[in-house]
């Protein structure tokens, strides 16, 4: 069964997990007040789709709002650095200590998780994260996950967290992904403009999609936008995941965009799953290999990444480092493992195959990419 349209979303034969992400604009007001009565509503509809068989995971932002309230600090916390960890490591015990309370009035355990970009970019620590997401679900807890923000630098975070709940949902194998906005979803301009159409399914990322997003954050408190929330909507679809966006200002918003159909849905273009998955959604890569119009052709077709059709090399890794894959023209075609490493790639490229190992003084490996650790983009 597939979905189709919102209230496909409360069908636990269709998702039985279901990822949902709230904004720190929509948790708080001015002063880092809580919006308790509409958080409350938020619970309700958690335990409701609990009733109904699903299994949910919460991705909270709001602990650098409620810490900086708590601290006295400007600029809601971000004016440096400093001041954001300081926050989010108060603002951490308060949000986890908000969202167990409520889910307690409901009979329902809370579990926090803090994660960093690192904890879900490298292949082992994804597994224990998956591992400990998996655990906690099936033992009926509702795990609440933030990035951590008390340690994060901008070296090691995503950023937002709509790519955190993207990443997030390939982790707990989850069918959906919603993300709860100041807006009804993805319009065909700017939603001020007159005559502005909400778009409500969606299937690939394409550039004339990307060009109706605006990046920014009209609220001054989060740090995502439209254009997030398409890098987002392309690591779930790759993986097989329906990315929802729904208007979270509402009452009761889940139930709104369910009963309403209101809302965009980002249907799955292909179900990677497991390290393909994994690999599709990194974010950070250690370099890039420029390939000619054969290679890319050849990519497209399902082969691996050989050395003579390597045109360049950008930056510097290792065997085993993730790379990127671009043509001649600055696309970005795939990413993935790298065989050897940049100082070998730069020794070989526009090589063939039998040269190889006369230039590297041992037996070439079969790719510098092999097509078993490479996803298209």
């Amino acid at each position: 069964m597939t979905i189709t349209r919102m209230s496909d979303l409360a069908d636990p034969q269709i998702v039985q997990r279901l990822v949902l992400k709230v904004g720190s604009a929509l948790l708080f007001g001015k002063g880092g007040v809580p919006h308790a009565a509409w958080m409350a509503g938020l619970v309700a509809e958690i335990a409701a789709a609990r009733g109904r068989g699903q299994q949910v995971v919460l991705v909270s932002s709001g602990a650098i709002a409620l810490g900086a309230a708590r601290l006295g600090l400007p600029g809601g916390g971000r004016g440096s650095l400093a001041d954001a960890q300081a926050s989010a490591a108060v603002g951490q015990i308060a949000l986890a200590g908000m969202w167990s309370q409520l889910l307690a009035e409901h009979g329902l355990i809370a579990a926090q998780l803090l994660l960093t970009l690192e904890d879900l970019e490298d292949r082992r620590r994804y597994l224990n994260a998956a591992a400990t997401l998996g655990r906690l679900l099936n033992a009926g807890a509702i795990p609440v996950i933030n990035e951590n923000d008390s340690v994060a630098t901008d070296e090691i975070r995503f950023g937002d967290n709509d790519r955190l709940a993207a990443r997030v949902a390939q982790a707990a194998n989850a069918q959906v992904v919603m993300l709860l906005s100041d807006v009804d979803g993805l319009y065909d301009r700017n939603p001020k403009e007159p005559g502005a159409s909400l778009v409500p399914r969606i299937t690939g990322v394409t550039p004339a999609i990307q060009a109706m997003a605006s990046g920014d954050s009209g609220s001054g408190m989060g740090s995502g936008g439209m254009s997030s929330k398409l890098v987002a909507a392309r690591i779930a679809t790759r993986a097989g995941i329906t990315l929802g966006i729904i208007n979270g200002q509402h009452p009761d918003p889940v139930s709104r965009a369910i009963t309403h159909d209101i809302g965009t849905l980002f249907l799955p273009t292909r179900s990677d799953r497991g390290r393909k998955a994994w690999l599709g959604g990194r974010q950070r890569m250690k370099g890039v290999l420029v390939v000619d119009g054969g290679c890319a052709d050849a990519l497209e077709h399902g082969k691996s990444l050989l050395a003579s059709g390597i045109r360049a090399v950008e930056g510097s890794f290792r065997r085993g480092d993730p790379v990127g894959v671009r043509d001649e023209h600055g696309l970005a075609l795939a990413q993935g493992l790298a065989e050897y490493s940049s100082i070998e790639v730069e020794r070989i490229m526009g090589r063939r195959t039998e040269e190889h190992a006369v230039l590297l003084g041992y037996a070439p490996r079969s790719a510098v990419v092999h097509r078993d650790q490479l996803v298209l983009l």
